[in-house]
């Protein structure tokens, strides 16, 4: 009986690694709002503020020639997939060294920690697809049958993410620079992507086919599909899947070749 009740469950490495990420990932999620009198709230506000802030330039000071109506509805279908990208890749660039104790003694996978920063961040994207709703509703947005792609643009975001985050992540360890460098490109990468912008915007100057090889292009298609089908394009999906994948095996390879370098350096 004793010996019984002590034993442990039997599971399988991908079990133990999903029940791990979750943990950690609910965990990350605790610690980020328990001491937050808004919690929720903050996850939303600052790409809210961010697209208010476009929205009322582009409508109310300039005369907007790109991105469709309701243009705050265009934003935040972007807007709000961007802030997961975004948050995920800047957070892993301190992944390894903020939890450097814990990591180094402990079994757990190292590529946990990106992915926990992956999981969590998008959580709170899909916690945030009610704000798009609302703005929908009041706007008189159509909502078109192509809103299933979501999913498909959710896969193929987490794949990219992750793979950036397992590039950036080892490497910010041996060049802390490269810390600083990630948010100054990822701030180019904004401005650089189809968010206060659509890809058919990008046509009237030819760049459309070159711009889809930014992998977020074709993943914003995906999502802003929903209310705008015309924004959908299939060549830069294709190319954001591919690149997805290359980025993710890209990503693999450099964590696998520098995860014993990094354990000794943090």
């Amino acid at each position: 009986m004793a010996n019984t009740a002590l034993k442990r469950p039997s599971w399988s490495p991908l079990t133990r690694y999903r029940r791990t990420l979750w943990l950690l990932t609910v965990r990350d999620l605790r610690v980020r709002y328990s001491t937050s009198a808004l919690g929720y709230v903050w996850s939303i506000l600052d790409p809210l503020v961010m697209a208010g802030i476009y929205w009322f330039v582009f409508t109310e000071i300039f005369e907007r020639t790109v991105g469709e109506k309701p243009y705050i509805v265009f934003l935040l279908s972007a807007m709000l997939p961007w802030m997961w990208f975004n948050g995920a890749v800047a957070d892993s660039t301190r992944a390894y060294l903020r939890e450097s104790k814990l990591i180094r003694s402990t079994n757990i996978p190292r590529t946990i920690w990106v992915a926990r920063l992956v999981l969590s961040k998008g959580i709170e994207f899909l916690a945030s697809i009610p704000v798009i709703a609302f703005f929908a509703i009041v706007n008189g947005a159509e909502l078109h049958w192509e809103a299933v792609y979501f999913v498909l643009a959710i896969v193929i975001q987490a794949i990219l993410t992750m793979g950036v985050g397992l590039i950036v992540a080892p490497l910010v360890v041996f060049f802390r620079d490269l810390e600083r460098a990630t948010k100054l490109a990822l701030r180019f990468l904004f401005y650089a992507s189809p968010i206060i912008y659509g890809l058919p915007d990008l046509g009237k100057l030819g760049l459309e086919r070159l711009a889809a090889f930014n992998p977020l292009a074709g993943i914003f298609s995906l999502y802003r599909s929903a209310f705008f089908p015309d924004q959908l394009n299939w060549y830069a999906v294709l190319i954001a899947a591919i690149m997805s994948c290359i980025v993710m095996v890209i990503g693999i390879l450099v964590f696998a070749r520098t995860e014993r370098a990094v354990l000794k350096e943090i």
